[in-house]
């Protein structure tokens, strides 16, 4: 195939794209919610529900339900790897989700202010404008950083060969994985967001048999999820028995082992799954990084969403407990999709085609200025 049918196909599948990735960003972000549900609600606190009692088969059920936080994010930073090694940053794509950012952040904290729920207070006001204060442990900005990186990244991509990228995995693997799991390394976000930058462009740029091999893949996901879930029992066990360690140990954070392969075989599953253009996957999978920046915009979003609203603690001792997790992260998710589908239409969308318009306006305008000048004084410019 020559280079300009590729590039023909490449762009086609831009404009039209399958939509098994675009379902497996929404398991993903539902997935993120689901450990949101546990982690940010009081009940895997110390001295809360799950770890007064961590054998009952309810308290079970929440550590496997809400296990998987750090999971989806490998997940969703190797969708993004995937797609943006063969594209390119551009000014727009970048004010496009810092303006994401930074609409939710205000938009969210002005409905808390004006419903006195919290306080008004100038500093805080001054906060929410400054998107990027931790790239330790905060997705969205390490996310927001980790972009800027990818103009950059894709350069060293493309001036190595396999055999340097393959090194360069190597490296990482043990840097970031290894010692992340076993010796507890500090790391920031942003490095480890490049890090699986690398291994989805890896796969993306050096095609192999085996990365095509769906079979595979769906027993390395199922076998990685069932490790991932037997490491959460038996730590659970050993907390419970000993009164030592977490029952997150091996997932705790995205560069443990089990995260890092769980993550890496579910992307390859639904790589390869086959899955035909659906514009209302599309939709939902537009907008899975909203559902992100809403339900967790803030400490005071998490505490008025779980604990005041939801009160999943008081929750956890009802019979219905189950029905609560599951009814509580579906509708908190697709309410999170439907308002930001509705940022989309009625906000990005007309604000985007006035700013391009705006900036092809002054190019035109440049052109016809270089045009006279060169004309006028006989110069070329």
């Amino acid at each position: 195939m020559s280079k300009t049918l590729e590039k023909a196909k490449e762009n086609s599948k831009g404009r039209n794209r399958d939509s098994n990735l675009e379902l497996f960003r929404i398991i993903t972000m539902f997935l993120i919610v689901a450990h949101h549900y546990v982690v940010n609600s009081g009940i895997l606190d110390v001295g809360g529900p799950v770890l007064t009692s961590p054998l009952s088969f309810h308290s079970i059920f929440l550590l496997i339900f809400g296990e998987w936080g750090k999971t989806g994010i490998n997940c969703f930073v190797l969708i993004t790897g995937y797609f943006m090694c063969k594209s390119n940053i551009t000014i727009n794509k970048f004010f496009k989700l810092f303006f994401e950012v930074i609409f939710y952040r205000l938009v969210v904290s002005s409905v808390f202010w004006i419903s006195g729920y919290k306080e008004f207070s100038l500093r805080d006001f001054v906060e929410l404008l400054i998107p990027v204060k931790s790239i330790d442990t905060g997705f969205t900005s390490a996310f927001l950083v980790f972009y800027l990186f990818i103009p950059f990244i894709n350069i060293f991509i493309r001036n190595m060969n396999e055999k340097q990228h393959i090194k360069v995995l190597l490296l990482c693997f043990f840097t970031y994985v290894l010692l992340g799991t076993f010796h507890r390394i500090t790391m920031n976000y942003v490095s480890w967001f490049i890090v699986l930058y690398l291994f989805s462009s890896y796969i993306r740029i050096y095609p192999k048999e085996i990365f095509e091999n769906v079979r595979i893949w769906r027993t390395a996901m199922i076998i990685s999820v069932l490790i991932s879930v037997t490491s959460v029992l038996g730590c659970t066990y050993i907390f419970y028995k000993k009164n030592i360690g977490y029952p997150y140990y091996f997932v705790q954070d995205s560069n443990t082992f089990l995260a890092f392969l769980t993550g890496i075989c579910c992307f390859m599953f639904f790589k390869n799954l086959k899955i035909k253009y659906n514009k209302v996957i599309n939709a939902f999978g537009a907008s899975t990084f909203g559902v992100l920046l809403i339900h967790a915009n803030s400490d005071t979003m998490r505490k008025w969403l779980w604990k005041d609203t939801f009160n999943n603690v008081e929750a956890y001792y009802q019979s219905w407990g189950y029905v609560h997790a599951l009814l509580s992260v579906l509708l908190i998710f697709l309410a999170c999709s439907f308002i930001d589908m509705l940022r989309i239409r009625f906000i990005e969308k007309p604000f985007f085609r006035y700013f391009d318009g705006k900036i092809k306006h002054i190019k035109n305008d440049y052109i016809n200025f270089e045009k006279e000048v060169s004309k006028k004084f006989n110069i070329k410019i």
